[in-house]
């Protein structure tokens, strides 16, 4: 599995190669219609992500291998290929790596300067209820109460 780092290399260099923010909106689209469906359980308001202007509902698992598991919905179609593009980065990674985790992508590709206020608030709340989700079972992970590192 390609680290985090890694990761968000890919994402840069995938939009350098769109000219056009048109083009990478569209990429964005394109993303969120990959999300591997969140389960209806975790679609309600205790899993939704606050200050987002679109609904957008997150849910995190520890897996047995100690790596995080990300799922997501949003009613908007380009806030769900934000948090898509989040969830390909930050899965199956450790919460160790996704809390400690620079997220430098956002800044290079100038995703904030592209995004309404509201959106760009949203995607903030994203990244941190993700860094949250991550907080809470490596504290659990270093009281011996999961598995994993």
């Amino acid at each position: 599995m390609p680290t985090i780092e890694e990761l968000q290399q890919e994402i840069i260099a995938d939009f350098e190669l769109l000219e056009q923010w048109e083009d990478k909106y569209n990429y964005i689209i394109d993303l969120g219609k990959t999300l591997e469906p969140i389960q209806p359980q975790y679609k309600t308001d205790q899993y939704r992500i606050k200050g987002c202007q679109a609904q957008v509902w997150l849910w995190a698992e520890l897996q047995p291998d100690g790596k995080l598991h990300f799922s997501a919905d949003s009613d908007a179609i380009i806030t769900k290929g934000l948090i898509a593009m989040l969830i390909n980065l930050l899965n199956q990674q450790t919460p160790k790596d996704v809390h400690h985790a620079q997220l430098f992508f956002i800044e290079t590709i100038g995703l904030h300067q592209h995004l309404s206020p509201s959106r760009s608030n949203g995607f903030a709340g994203m990244v941190q209820q993700m860094k949250q989700y991550a907080h809470v079972f490596l504290q659990k992970q270093l009281a011996g109460n999961v598995v994993g590192e």
